[in-house]
């Protein structure tokens, strides 16, 4: 299990804001944006992992770390993204993998 507690952002506004404005993100919890294929990281105050699902929520590919500052890859095929936090996906074998999003 990546996360227990993952908020999903729809909406134009909540893909806008993702975790901005937030300390941190605790273990165990997550934010799923829907649709996504990149996340920038601007005005953000901590890294996360990010996990990039394509329609059948297969993985795409997986970013650790990405730091503050930061602008993902474009990743083609994906339709959302799963942010964590970082160190969440270490030592994780997801590409390829099929997510299950409760």
């Amino acid at each position: 299990m990546l996360a227990e507690r993952v908020e999903r952002a729809t909406s134009v506004w909540k893909r806008f804001v993702g975790l901005m404005g937030r300390a941190r993100l605790d273990p165990g919890e997550g934010l799923w944006i829907d649709p996504c294929n990149s996340i920038h990281m601007f005005f953000m105050r901590f890294p996360i992992d990010a996990v990039f699902l394509d329609r059948g929520l297969r993985v795409k590919r997986v970013c650790p770390g990405i730091k503050p500052w930061r602008v993902s890859p474009i990743v083609f095929g994906a339709r959302s993204v799963v942010e964590l936090p970082a160190g969440t996906v270490r030592g994780r074998e997801l590409e390829g993998r099929l997510l299950e999003v409760v």
